[in-house]
């Protein structure tokens, strides 16, 4: 491995999907698996500058299954490896990613949001949350980190390294083709500089000695013979994620637990929310505020209390109610009322935040 990526603290000015690419590095990343789609391609490109200067590798697959399968491949060999993809290519990656999840494989994928459905537009949305919450055809024992600046970027690259090789689930950075295109400030440091030790790897497949008699024999199994057979391994997948939740669970606010009326909104559309509940309140309403940046698993307990203490709950989101839902199965029987800002594959401003909440009020 070459010497260290990030020297010494430095503030940069750059666009996220390079902010990516340099989060990697810092992680340690050794190789990345892609295929091209708009708007995560500059990852793809900035890594394949940074990479060969660094000691890294990269291989362009033929599609986003591929992408995704070698990635699997490259963790089973216990190489720190990711991935990194959007709309179509997310749906394509539900497969391998199904896979990850059933084999417990701590695979990373950046998903740079676009407009759906199907190819629709290369530019923005919030509309991937379902499919990288919840896509597949298994339970949806994932992590996934919903950022909302170039600082987050850089510094959920590095946390997403750590928390699926940690908890052995696949975890995702979900960020947006507003944040991947658009420049902007960031501290970028050396992990070790903040206390931040980073989980090593360890291979699947391929170990020393003899299984069974030097060391314990793997079982790395994505189909099994009978029903019940299963049922007992998702009991244990299910008793690690729950175990691992309230290690896991993020979220920020101002005020949420006291206001009366409590915006909730995700990734780059919370800036705009967080500036506009800022607003009110600098004027004296009673509003607050509350971003989950993990969405899944979502920071329920919080929740829960903010919804039973607020009389309205207003979500925000560049998609039709697709946060909202999973907040509604996480506040069910709470007893605030919920109220929306939908608009799917469109940016929020604060100024349509705030004159949302003056109406409400």
């Amino acid at each position: 491995m070459a010497e260290k990526v990030i020297q010494e603290e430095k503030r940069v000015f750059m666009t996220g999907n390079e902010v990516v690419a340099w989060g990697a590095l810092a992680a340690n990343a050794e190789i990345m698996y892609g295929y091209p789609i708009t708007p995560q391609n500059e990852i793809m490109h900035y890594w394949t500058r940074l990479a060969p200067k660094n000691e890294r590798e990269f291989l362009q697959t033929e599609d986003e299954l591929s992408a995704g399968f070698t990635t699997n491949g490259g963790v089973m060999a216990g190489r720190r490896a990711f991935t990194a993809t959007a709309g179509p290519g997310n749906t394509l990656m539900q497969e391998p990613i199904s896979m990850a999840e059933a084999m417990r494989l701590p695979t990373v994928t950046i998903v740079q949001q676009r407009g759906g459905p199907s190819t629709a537009t290369v530019i923005y949305s919030q509309q991937e949350v379902t499919l990288t919450t919840l896509g597949g055809n298994g339970e949806g024992l994932r992590v996934v980190y919903s950022t909302a600046t170039h600082q987050e970027l850089f510094d959920y690259t590095i946390k997403a390294f750590n928390t699926a090789w940690k908890y052995r689930f696949p975890t995702f950075v979900l960020a947006d083709g507003y944040q991947a295109k658009m420049r902007e400030s960031l501290v970028m440091y050396d992990p070790a500089s903040k206390g931040i030790e980073m989980f090593p790897t360890e291979p699947f497949v391929g170990k020393e000695g003899t299984p069974g008699v030097d060391r314990e024999p793997g079982h790395f199994r994505n189909t099994y013979n009978v029903e019940e057979e299963l049922y007992d391994v998702l009991q244990e997948h299910f008793a690690d994620y729950n175990k691992m939740t309230p290690e896991v669970a993020e979220y920020k606010e101002i005020g949420s637990k006291e206001s009366k009326v409590v915006v909730i909104a995700h990734g780059v559309v919370a800036r705009g929310a967080k500036a506009a509940v800022e607003d009110l309140r600098a004027e004296g309403f009673n509003v607050g505020f509350f971003r989950p940046v993990t969405l899944r698993p979502l920071a329920v307990p919080e929740l829960r209390e903010v919804a039973n203490n607020a009389d309205k709950i207003l979500v925000v989101e560049s998609a039709n109610g697709q946060m909202d839902r999973l907040l509604k199965e996480a506040i069910y029987g709470c007893s605030a009322e919920m109220l929306s800002l939908f608009k799917p594959g469109v940016g929020i401003t604060a100024e349509e935040i705030e004159a949302r909440v003056r109406e409400i009020v």
